[in-house]
C-alpha cells in the first residue's frame, strides 16, 4: 500500500465515526504529520472529543484526556517528585501529559500557571522538574479544546501558549444527513481496516517533511510574514515559529492531497488555520478576515 493510500485509508476510517467532517479530518491528519498540535476552537456537543478520541484508536497511539478546571495544577498535568519510603529516595510520577495522544480538553477554562505547563512538552517534547529533564513518548500530539471566550469560568489563552498551536478550527455543526445518522447510532465506532505501527507512522512524517517547497513558494511566505508585521493591520505581526509552521502544515496538506509539491493553493487553503489564533486587527471596521487580507493584498491566488 502506497503512502497517499494508507493516508487515504486512515482518513476513511476516522470518516466512519464524524461523518461529514473529511475536511477537518484532513486538517487534523495535516497538523499531526507535520509534527504540530491541534487547537479545536468550538462550542460544546459537536464532535471535538469524538474527533480525538477517534484519531488517537485509528493511530493506534496511546491516548490520555485532561479536564482543565479553574483548580487544575501544572503538577496535576506534569506529575510530582514523591518520597519513597520503601526505595529512601525520591521517585517521579508521571502525569497525564506522558501519552502520545493528549486531549486538553477546555483548556481556557484552567488559569494561565496551569496553561504554562504545556509551554515546554509543545516545544520540545520534554518537561523539566526539579531540574530534571524528562522525555515525552514519540510521538507526541496534543489537541487541545477551547470553549468561547465569553462563556463564564474561562481564561484568554497567552499569545505564548496559542503561538504553540500549528492550526487552529472550528468543527462546526454536522450536516443534516450526518446528523441522523448519528441520531439513529450514536455509538458507533471506528471502523479500522489497518492499524498504524510507529514506523509507518514515522515514515508518513518523513514523506511530508521531503515536500517540495519552491523558491517562489518561500517568497510568497515571508510576503505574509513581512505583510502581518509591516502593514499596520494587526496588532502583532507573525513570528517566525508561525512561519515554520505554515511551510510545515502546506508540506504535510499537499502529501495527504498526493503530492510531492507545494502549490499557492495549499497555501490559500492553510493561511486561515495557522493564522486564526495568532492575528488581532486592530480595527474591525472589514468584513475581511485576516487571511482574506492577506491574500487580497498580495494577490496570493495569482501565482
Amino acid at each position: 500500500m502506497s503512502k497517499n493510500s494508507k493516508i487515504q485509508t486512515i482518513i476513511d476510517d476516522i470518516e466512519t465515526v464524524i461523518s461529514g467532517k473529511r475536511e477537518k479530518i484532513e486538517l487534523a491528519l495535516a497538523t499531526f504529520f507535520a509534527n504540530g498540535h491541534l487547537l479545536i476552537d468550538d462550542l460544546p456537543g459537536v464532535g471535538k472529543t469524538t474527533l480525538a478520541k477517534t484519531m488517537a484508536e485509528v493511530l493506534n497511539l496511546n491516548y490520555n484526556r485532561i479536564q482543565f478546571t479553574s483548580d487544575l495544577l501544572p503538577s496535576d498535568i506534569i506529575g510530582v517528585n514523591y518520597f519513597d519510603t520503601n526505595k529512601a529516595s525520591f521517585v517521579f510520577k508521571k502525569g497525564a501529559l506522558f501519552s502520545q495522544f493528549l486531549l486538553a480538553d477546555e483548556i481556557n477554562r484552567a488559569s494561565p500557571k496551569t496553561q504554562s505547563a504545556l509551554l515546554e512538552a509543545m516545544e520540545e517534547s520534554q518537561v523539566s522538574v526539579d531540574g530534571v529533564t524528562h522525555t515525552l513518548p514519540n510521538p507526541f500530539f496534543v489537541v487541545a479544546t477551547k470553549n468561547p471566550f465569553e462563556e463564564v469560568g474561562t481564561f484568554e489563552l497567552p499569545s505564548s501558549q496559542l503561538d504553540r498551536f500549528m492550526i487552529s478550527f472550528s468543527l462546526g455543526y454536522p450536516d443534516a444527513k450526518a446528523e441522523r445518522n448519528i441520531l439513529l447510532n450514536n455509538t458507533k465506532k471506528a471502523n479500522i481496516t489497518n492499524k498504524l505501527s510507529t514506523q509507518e507512522i514515522a515514515e508518513l512524517k518523513q514523506g511530508c517533511s521531503e515536500v517540495h517547497v519552491s523558491d517562489d513558494l518561500l517568497d510568497y511566505l515571508q510576503s505574509i510574514i513581512h505583510f502581518s508585521r509591516d502593514s499596520g493591520i494587526f496588532h502583532k505581526g507573525l513570528s517566525t515559529r508561525a512561519a515554520i509552521s505554515l511551510s510545515n502544515v502546506c508540506k504535510s496538506f499537499a502529501f495527504i492531497q498526493g503530492r510531492d509539491y507545494v502549490t499557492p493553493q495549499d497555501v490559500q487553503h492553510m493561511l486561515p488555520h495557522v493564522i486564526a489564533h495568532r492575528l488581532e486587527m486592530r480595527s474591525n471596521t472589514t468584513d475581511e478576515t485576516a487571511s482574506e487580507i492577506i491574500i487580497n493584498s498580495l494577490n496570493i491566488d495569482q501565482h
